[in-house]
């Protein structure tokens, strides 16, 4: 990192979510309880993984949750605390540690969900080797891979933009240190570095979506070859949940880190970063909950 970067800039100021007072105590109550069903949600995921549910499936559920629960509180906690705050600053190593966990997780999510399709591709499509070709030592595997392409995305994203020179302004319009904002101030030429980031998160999220929809292309030809409509249905419905994360996550990341620079608005990316960072990790336990049998048989035996 070069050292006219911590000198000429030691601290970065947050606009927040935004800049209407008398609205500020309903955001904070509402993404409170926003957080507040995340944490408990997820919590009670991988409670339910480790205790009860046993399957390679829930093995990768379990870890879906661990991410949305981290990367969710990389940034709500912070962005409540400003809220209420007449001062939203964070220092610039605070910044990068924010930015390089955010991207850490998040991008370990999409992976995940590239691991879970094809998880849901071995179950239905090969139904009798399930048990050998999704063993423990593999699902292990393939979780160490998961988490180490975490960490060299993040790694890649956070040095290709804090090694940008920051010599003033320093007030972020957002309300976390995420990488548009952060190339806005950036005295730097920035093309190089965006164009490092784009062809990452191209490269690395194409091959998680050619992972996920190669393995539904399989999914869907083995399901109409299925005679029996029960086990269409049983088939179908193990599949829903794991369609509605995938399109909510991948719709939205696309959406912030793929569009051109011409269509970036602030205002916007707020909207959608709300929805990334908070609505996303709180919808994921829920759709598993309600739309998962095993899950909600889980739950009634607990409680009973």
């Amino acid at each position: 990192m070069e050292g006219s970067n911590q000198s000429a800039i030691r601290e970065f100021i947050f606009m927040g979510v935004t800049n209407e007072p008398n609205i500020e105590v309903f955001l904070f109550t509402f993404f409170s309880l926003i957080y507040i069903v995340t944490v408990f949600g997820n919590i009670a995921i991988i409670f339910l993984v480790l205790i009860t549910l046993r399957s390679p499936m829930y093995f990768f559920l379990g870890n879906l949750s661990l991410s949305d629960l981290c990367y969710s509180t990389v940034v709500t906690p912070k962005m409540l605390n400003d809220i209420l705050s007449e001062r939203k600053s964070i220092t610039f190593i605070g910044c990068a540690l924010q930015l390089y966990f955010f991207a850490l997780f998040a991008s370990t999510e999409c992976y995940i969900l590239s691991t879970m399709g094809y998880d849901r591709y071995v179950a239905i499509c090969h139904p009798l080797q399930y048990v050998v070709i999704m063993n423990k030592t593999k699902c292990i595997l393939l979780m160490s891979a998961v988490y180490g392409g975490g960490l060299l995305t993040a790694g890649i994203h956070t040095s290709s933009t804090l090694t940008l020179s920051f010599c003033g302004p320093n007030v972020i319009n957002h309300f976390y240190c995420d990488i548009p904002p952060l190339m806005e101030l950036s005295c730097s030429d920035t093309y190089i570095n965006k164009t490092i980031i784009s062809s990452v998160v191209f490269v690395l999220g194409f091959v998680s979506v050619i992972v996920t929809v190669a393995s539904y292309v399989y999914i869907f030809f083995t399901i109409i070859k299925i005679q029996s409509s029960e086990g269409r249905h049983k088939a179908c419905s193990t599949c829903t949940s794991h369609l509605l994360c995938v399109s909510l996550f991948y719709g939205t990341v696309f959406f912030m880190y793929l569009r051109p620079a011409s269509g970036y608005s602030v205002t916007q990316d707020k909207v959608v970063s709300v929805f990334y960072t908070m609505i996303i990790p709180m919808l994921n336990p829920i759709i598993y909950s309600f739309r998962n049998t095993e899950v909600k048989e889980a739950i009634k035996r607990l409680c009973s």
